[in-house]
């Protein structure tokens, strides 16, 4: 009975994530556990449909001794699951012998169990971000797929593809990183730019979110992954991480083709700019290379055009980017593409690394995809990943989401691969505020790779009693 009574317990602990359904999932878990039992009258299958009583709790006393009395229905607080099975009687000769062994009490007869389980949800080293998901969304089965995210308002209600920022106070600080000791706007921007180890792992069942769309930190953070340290236009040079040109905690990223040229006081169109080191758009009708494509349903002009959310289809801007760069017309049978088994741009992109074996990603190029600001390039490729929580920003979770945010459940985590600077394309509806990234998997499946960003991400179901 007590085997029993754990396998249902860690079963059902193992959905309760704060979701809307989390406790509809958990008694649906319950009852795929079947058992059987010996020694009691009665049926020898234990099920949990019949057999066993689910009680939610929100939280467990300080002391095992002490009852479980914080009962709840509401799935964003149920974090623990009691179960208790069905008293059985036990046979009189069975009865007996548990009487004269050793260790026991007088045997009644009658026995059961309980036991206690719950989950915790540990995030490691993940950046303070987080999205709006859409009806449906699922990072594993939307592999490929771009995502224009954008910041909501501090007052609108959040709504699919809208970004912010997690409460940075609700992490806990890797002790041994880069952003030990820093508070307010530093430990924002460092937690959000730094390579790696920003975090301890904490529960993260629930996330504070933050107010404020924070655009010009949003920009100019993410950005030094490109190896660009400038504030964006019009954010102001407050916001530029000129100080974390040459520091390897702040590394770009080793591949960093996007579609400029690099800009220095020799070579500038811009007459105004004072930096020693930059990127800057080509003059007109002189685009030499591109940056990684964005699904063709985002071009102007599309047939069936996307909104926020892409189709994952990016062949056409395959063609623009093999001929732009490599000089490559794969339309044409026969033509050699060193990258054909790429399907997705994040395949592209490591096997343009891989290919490089170190040296310039292009070749006879005004960029060459290797870092020229700064110092030198992270060694890990996945720099350019972020890992987001995705949430459900709908009404549907109880509570529609406006600006700050207590203690609201994650879907899942996501891996989102950066294709572009962020405000890169002033064109853009948003400007500095467009983040373009494709989806390239959950961070929430337990996988062992460690990220450029770190990324950690471990659904923790544990007994208690």
């Amino acid at each position: 009975l007590q085997s029993f009574a754990d396998s249902v317990a860690l079963a059902a602990a193992g959905e309760l994530d704060g979701n809307s359904d989390a406790i509809t999932r958990a008694n649906a878990a319950a009852q795929l556990i079947v058992d059987s039992q010996t020694f009691a009258t009665g049926s020898q299958v234990l099920g949990a449909a019949n057999d066993v009583t689910l009680t939610y709790l929100s939280a467990l006393p300080d002391s095992d001794s002490d009852a479980t009395n914080a009962v709840t229905t509401d799935p964003a607080k149920a974090a623990f699951v009691r179960v208790d099975v069905d008293e059985r009687e036990v046979q009189g000769v069975f009865a007996a012998a548990f009487t004269t062994m050793g260790g026991y009490d007088a045997f009644d007869g009658s026995a059961t169990a309980q036991a206690v389980a719950g989950l915790e949800i540990l995030a490691c080293d993940v950046t303070p971000l987080m999205f709006c998901v859409p009806p449906g969304f699922d990072a594993e089965k939307d592999i490929g797929q771009m995502i224009l995210l954008r910041a909501g308002g501090n007052d609108a209600a959040w709504g699919p593809g809208d970004f912010g920022f997690l409460d940075p106070d609700k992490a806990k600080v890797d002790v041994n990183g880069p952003c030990a000791g820093l508070s307010g706007g530093p430990l924002d921007m460092c937690l959000l730019g730094a390579v790696s180890k920003i975090t301890q792992c904490f529960n993260s069942r629930g996330v504070d979110l933050e107010p404020g769309q924070k655009v010009g930190v949003n920009a100019a953070v993410l950005n030094v992954r490109f190896d660009i340290y400038e504030a964006a236009a019009g954010a102001g040079s407050e916001n530029s991480a000129n100080s974390w040109e040459n520091d390897p905690n702040f590394a770009p990223a080793p591949n960093v083709v996007m579609g400029k040229r690099v800009r220095t006081p020799g070579n500038s169109s811009n007459s105004s700019s004072t930096a020693n080191c930059g990127y800057e758009d080509y003059p007109e009708d002189e685009e030499l290379t591109v940056g990684l494509p964005r699904d063709d349903c985002f071009v102007s002009g599309a047939a069936e055009p996307c909104t926020r959310f892409g189709d994952g289809d990016w062949s056409q801007g395959r063609i623009t980017y093999m001929q732009k760069n490599y000089g490559i017309d794969i339309t044409t049978e026969g033509a050699p593409d060193p990258f054909a088994d790429a399907k997705t741009r994040y395949e592209l992109y490591l096997a343009e690394i891989e290919h490089a074996n170190g040296g310039a990603i292009l070749s006879d190029r005004p960029e060459s995809g290797l870092p020229r600001c700064a110092s030198s390039s992270a060694p890990n490729p996945d720099r350019r990943v972020l890992v987001v929580a995705g949430i459900d920003c709908s009404a549907s979770t109880g509570t529609e989401i406006r600006g700050a945010a207590k203690e609201v459940p994650v879907k899942e985590f996501v891996k989102i691969f950066l294709t572009e600077p962020v405000g890169a394309d002033s064109k853009d509806t948003g400007g500095a505020k467009s983040i373009w990234g494709e989806v390239i998997g959950s961070a929430s499946n337990g996988d062992q790779e460690e990220l450029g960003t770190g990324g950690m991400v471990r659904d923790v179901v544990q007994l208690y009693r």
